[in-house]
C-alpha cells in the first residue's frame, strides 16, 4: 500500500513538473563545473540566480507583478528560460551567462497570443537580442468574409539595449509586446489594403 502511494505521489509530481514547469533549476550556468541555482521567488515575484562565480550571492530580477502560478524556469542548452503563461497569452525569456561581464544576460524573447474567441490577433513572435532579428507570424479575423487571415511572416530588425537579470522586469516584456503590436498593426493594414 505504501509503495502504491509513493508511486502515485511521484507520478503526480512529474506531471506537475512537465505541465507547469519548475520553479527551481540547478545547472552549471557559468561553466566552472559547479552547479548554480535559478528559482522563482513567488513571495517577492522575482527571478533569483545564485552563481558559484559570485560566491552564490543572490542576484534578482526586478519584481514581476503579473506572475502566474504556472510560471517557471526551464533548462536550455546554454542557460535557462523563464516563462509566464496566462489563459490565452504568454511569453518566454531566454537568459545566458556572459563570460565577459560575469552577468546573466537576456538573449531572446518570444510571445504568443490566442486572440479572442475568433482568434483575432492570434499568433507568435520572437526576437534574438544578440542579432536583433525579429520574426512574427500573426493573424486577423476578416469580418466581411468571416475568415481568419494570416499576415505574411514579418521579418525585421528590433534593437534593444543590453539587459541583464538585475535589469529585467515586466517593463522589458511590455516594451517588446508594444513594439510587436505596432508591427502587427502596420502589416495587418498592408495586408488589408491589398485585398
Amino acid at each position: 500500500m505504501q509503495i502504491k502511494k509513493s508511486i502515485i505521489t511521484l507520478f503526480i509530481f512529474l506531471v506537475q513538473t512537465i505541465v507547469f514547469g519548475q520553479t527551481k533549476l540547478i545547472k552549471d550556468l557559468d561553466n566552472d563545473g559547479i552547479k548554480d541555482t535559478v528559482f522563482i521567488d513567488s513571495l517577492e515575484s522575482v527571478i533569483i540566480c545564485k552563481l558559484s562565480t559570485l560566491k552564490f550571492k543572490p542576484v534578482s530580477s526586478k519584481p514581476i507583478e503579473i506572475l502566474n502560478p504556472t510560471s517557471g524556469v526551464y533548462k536550455t542548452k546554454n542557460g535557462f528560460e523563464f516563462f509566464n503563461d496566462w489563459m490565452r497569452a504568454g511569453y518566454k525569456n531566454q537568459f545566458r551567462y556572459n563570460v565577459k561581464t560575469k552577468k546573466i544576460q537576456l538573449i531572446g524573447m518570444s510571445r504568443y497570443e490566442f486572440g479572442n474567441a475568433a482568434n483575432y490577433g492570434s499568433g507568435e513572435s520572437s526576437v534574438n537580442l544578440l542579432t536583433g532579428d525579429y520574426i512574427g507570424n500573426w493573424n486577423y479575423y476578416d469580418m466581411e468574409i468571416e475568415k481568419l487571415i494570416s499576415i505574411p511572416t514579418i521579418k525585421t530588425k528590433m534593437k534593444f539595449t543590453v539587459t541583464n537579470l538585475e535589469d529585467f522586469g515586466e517593463e522589458t516584456y511590455f516594451n517588446y509586446a508594444e513594439r510587436c503590436a505596432e508591427l502587427y498593426q502596420k502589416h495587418k493594414e498592408i495586408k488589408m489594403n491589398k485585398k
